[in-house]
């Protein structure tokens, strides 16, 4: 099969297009033929070198990647659930940048007819982040919750998700993005020098809990607004969360988690904007789009 998979540690152009032998499904597993896989700033950390999976060893060639959607194209012994030819999206850890990926039952689900495949392809990593965020940091009705990096694929799922919950929703983002923010319903401010001030301006009751999908410097803003530093956390940051006593939030992912906002997407109250997809053979573009910062939504890597 073809992988996008890098041999050393290093800058994207290190990702390139590989043969790799196609992977066979053990008992409680499935085969998917994969048609999309989202793109996450976890993925270019990996393959730089500067972050590594959680209990897994990296051994060269790698193939990154931890979102997916396509088709089952063989089931382990012991399957019953899912049947070769079912639509699905999920996740695993890492390995998904490929024509074949196989993975455990319970990290799929179905996938909506009305799902296209670059949206399903995307929707797991941002969207359980998030997800996961918002629960964390206990978002409530009538509150105002700062998300930093608002416009990015975390953030704006993030954004509509506290916006369900009843909260008034601070993002910030450059400037470029702040109608696109403000059609999610939230109220953005720019990134920079003086940026508590400016929420401040907006948000003259304060703030009760924030969320950095970005950098180091919108945590120390958000642990400037909020009063409880428990209801801080960053999904970007996690030295900087220890060094500040900020909550370091990890995605918890579930099958149910997931099914939960593939409904609201079917429901339509979930948006989810792919700013742009790359096929497999430029996957490196794709993560010098990604570590570019400041682009709106999901970058998607498309597979025939």
């Amino acid at each position: 099969m073809k992988a996008a998979a890098f041999q050393e540690f290093g800058e994207p152009e290190v990702l390139r297009e590989t043969e790799l032998p196609t992977p066979d499904a053990a008992p409680g597993e499935v085969r998917v033929r994969v048609l999309a896989a989202g793109v996450q700033p976890i993925d270019c950390a990996i393959r730089s070198g500067r972050r590594r999976p959680p209990g897994l060893e990296i051994v060269f060639p790698h193939v990154t990647g931890g979102e997916f959607a396509g088709v089952v194209d063989a089931v382990g012994q012991g399957v019953t659930d899912f049947r070769v030819g079912d639509q699905v999206l999920g996740f695993r850890t890492q390995w998904t940048y490929a024509q074949y990926t196989v993975v455990p039952t319970d990290q799929i689900v179905a996938k909506p007819a009305s799902m296209p495949w670059d949206v399903a392809g995307g929707l797991s990593g941002a969207g359980q982040a998030a997800h996961t965020a918002v629960g964390a940091l206990k978002v409530a009705a009538g509150e105002t919750f700062l998300i930093n990096g608002a416009a990015g694929g975390v953030g704006t799922i993030a954004v509509q998700l506290a916006r369900r919950c009843g909260a008034t929703v601070i993002g910030t983002a450059s400037e470029a993005n702040h109608d696109y923010l403000r059609s999610l319903g939230a109220i953005p401010v720019t990134y920079g020098d003086g940026l508590a001030d400016r929420i401040r301006d907006v948000a003259p009751n304060g703030v009760d809990a924030a969320l950095d999908a970005a950098n180091e410097a919108g945590l120390k803003a958000a642990l400037d607004l909020v009063q409880d530093p428990d209801r801080v956390g960053t999904i970007a940051a996690p030295e900087a969360a220890k060094k500040l006593g900020a909550l370091w939030i990890g995605s918890q992912r579930s099958t149910e988690r997931l099914t939960d906002l593939v409904n609201l997407y079917t429901e339509g109250g979930l948006r989810i904007l792919v700013r742009a997809t790359y096929p497999l053979a430029r996957a490196a573009e794709a993560h010098r789009n990604v570590e570019s910062g400041h682009g709106r939504g999901k970058v998607v890597l498309t597979l025939d």
